[in-house]
């Protein structure tokens, strides 16, 4: 049981060897300390199961049960320090679990009458209040570290200090009698909607990747990826970015992406020929690309959904495309990269058959295709998801023996779903803090004031000023929360400028999930620079120039709603494809090859072409043509004249 131990604690995705991942910071526990906190992630996970059966509880009971269960376990598997033992829980740990289960057993059993006295707190509300505020911020730190942590302790103050602020952003200030019971017993704070959310939709994603993952899903999704790009040009790298993205599709985090894909593909690309730090680079952009791929985007779809009023299938439709040119991107320069370096695709003897691996791995593909046909059919996403790990868990018997959902595999996979939501479900209660200082003091409408004031009522610049804000709020902050924070304070401000809502939060969104691959605190960059042994700036600066097509896309969605899927499908087609003449001139611009090594001016005429593709118009449009096949063309004759000036020369490799 050693083995299934160790990795429920670390929270890995997929079976990986221990040395190939990244430490958690999780205590490793054995015994009766083991079995309980199996029994707490069990019971979570049977919760959230039945109530999706069954029907959701009223909004406060669902939330402080959820949290209950989360909270608790938090303090249980995470110490306080590093310094601290991991092979059993601290007395102290004990005393705060309890306590935060008992915060949450006081709605559960008491809402009726609190909700009577809404606005007029108790004494007992106010110390409760205070108790849970401080715990959610704790829970936080042990989780994700400090910068969300920070985040909320200055919206706290913030809402506390309000008058010494200065100008537009002073208010009148709220005392810690009124603020500590409007974040513990109001739908705007700790249980606001984030916590909602990963308590309705997200805890039950958590739990399909899990059972997806124990079904043997990881492997399949590597050697699949092999399978389809081995045999081409830079092979191994195209395979690590179509891994990523497929297991991307039910990752909620680019750093577990990045360690469960990267401990097999980052070995691979060194051993094909690629440097470490561009290896590492690779999967770190591709893992963060996960967090916008449909079905799961890290958790933020639902969000957004419950945010704009809208159904989640209408998200995961808009973000379709920008996902597609991102990863599409992401292939070119790898593509380019080996071109230049003069790199083939793996051998043939070391690529898996693509017949043998669908043979062995189809039914996995099924529960996949079942969840985003059922979202396609109009139902709720926790019944879309319900039925689709009721149908995981059959059609697990039509595989591998070793990957079967035996009782025993299905119970370790219900306890890793239930540790795995840990995070989450802190990053959300964190947020929820975040969110109720910034309704009850109104500082989302100053921020949105402050940049429309300060871009002069000009779009680029006030997209210019978001894009910079979204990656500073997203450093170091789980996906799910970097959403949250960011299109709270900066969507607002562009839908007042007249850009769609839905654009504007997937304008904030990407941005956020840019943070993983930006230094100097790119938590994916990091994860990945430690597997491929590079060294994580140099890696973090690779990371960001092969990710650079992520911060183009956002800019073309804007100003081009086509992309979003809104218009007729020619309209669409048309927007795609001239965003996909973007993404591959950008790709061929920034590794500095197009079918041959590019010189300086052919580089400079490359690397205008996004821009000019920004902002639909024609003539642009065909100019941004012209110069691709003209390059391509210039290119192809030079190549010629060197052939047949020297027939018997080798190939490129610089």
């Amino acid at each position: 049981m050693t083995s299934e131990i160790d990795r429920s604690m670390k929270n890995i995705p997929s079976p990986l060897p221990a040395a190939e991942v990244v430490d958690s910071g999780r205590r490793n526990l054995s015994g009766w300390q083991y079995w309980l906190i199996a029994a707490i992630a069990l019971s979570a996970s049977i919760f959230h199961l039945y109530t999706a059966a069954f029907g959701l509880r009223a909004a406060m009971y669902q939330r402080s049960i959820h949290w209950m269960f989360m909270g608790s376990l938090i303090f249980l598997i995470y110490p306080v320090s590093k310094s601290r033992p991991r092979d059993r829980i601290d007395p102290w740990d004990w005393v705060l679990a309890a306590m935060l289960a008992g915060g949450c057993l006081n709605i559960i059993f008491n809402w009726p009458e609190i909700a009577t006295r809404e606005g007029i707190p108790t004494t007992s509300d106010i110390y409760l209040g205070i108790m849970m505020v401080l715990l959610v911020i704790e829970a936080g730190r042990r989780a994700m570290g400090w910068p969300l942590p920070i985040v909320a302790i200055v919206a706290i103050i913030y809402a506390l200090f309000g008058p010494y602020f200065p100008g537009m952003l002073a208010h009148g200030g709220f005392p810690v009698s009124e603020l500590a019971p409007f974040q513990y017993l109001r739908t705007d704070g700790i249980f606001g909607v984030p916590l909602g959310v990963s308590a309705s939709f997200i805890f039950l994603f958590v739990l399909f990747g899990a059972i997806l993952s124990v079904s043997g899903a990881g492997q399949f999704f590597i050697d699949l990826s092999l399978a389809l790009t081995g045999r081409s040009q830079g092979g191994s790298g195209k395979a690590a970015v179509v891994a990523s993205a497929l297991m991307g599709t039910v990752s909620g985090s680019s750093v577990a992406n990045a360690v469960t894909t990267g401990a097999f593909t980052i070995p691979l690309m060194k051993k094909s020929g690629y440097r470490p730090e561009f290896a590492g680079a690779v999967v770190a952009a591709a893992s963060t690309g996960g967090q916008v791929m449909p079905p799961v985007m890290g958790a933020a779809a639902f969000i957004m959904a419950q945010f704009l009023g809208i159904s989640y299938w209408d998200i995961v439709v808009a973000a379709a495309l920008p996902a597609t040119l991102y990863f599409i991107s992401i292939i070119a320069m790898v593509h380019f990269r080996a071109g230049k370096r003069g790199m083939k695709g793996i051998p043939l003897e070391n690529i898996p058959k693509a017949g043998k691996v669908l043979k062995e791995g189809w039914h996995l593909i099924i529960p996949i295709i079942t969840l985003v046909v059922f979202l396609a059919l109009g139902y709720s996403a926790v019944k879309a998801v319900f039925w689709s790990i009721i149908l995981m868990v059959g059609v697990s018997w039509l595989g591998k023996k070793e990957y079967r959902m035996t009782p025993k595999r299905t119970l370790q996979a219900l306890i890793d779903g239930g540790l795995g939501a840990v995070e989450v479900a802190a990053a959300c209660a964190c947020s929820g803090l975040v969110i109720g200082v910034i309704g009850i003091t109104g500082i989302g409408l100053a921020f949105s004031s402050f940049v429309i004031s300060l871009s002069g009522g000009i779009l680029p610049l006030a997209l210019f000023l978001t894009m910079i804000g979204s990656i500073i709020l997203g450093m170091g902050v789980p996906t799910t929360a970097q959403y949250i924070i960011t299109s709270t304070l900066a969507a607002p401000a562009l839908f007042q400028m007249g850009i769609p809502l839905m654009s504007a939060h997937l304008f904030c969104l990407y941005f956020g999930v840019l943070a993983d691959v930006t230094p100097p605190v790119a938590l994916a960059t990091y994860a990945a620079a430690g597997i491929s042994g590079s060294n994580a700036i140099k890696t973090g600066f690779t990371a960001l120039a092969t990710a650079s097509a992520g911060f183009l896309v956002p800019y073309m969605f804007v100003y081009n709603p086509h992309l979003l899927f809104q218009g007729n499908i020619l309209q669409i087609g048309l927007s795609f494809l001239t965003a996909l003449m973007a993404v591959i001139g950008l790709s061929a611009a920034v590794q500095g090859y197009y079918i041959a090594p590019l010189t300086l001016p052919e580089r400079a005429a490359l690397l205008l072409t996004p821009f000019l593709l920004i902002v639909p118009n024609t003539s642009t449009d065909l100019l941004s043509l012209a110069i691709l096949v003209g390059v391509f063309l210039l290119q192809q004759r030079k190549a010629a004249l060197r052939k047949k000036a020297s027939p018997h020369s080798g190939s490129i490799n610089t």
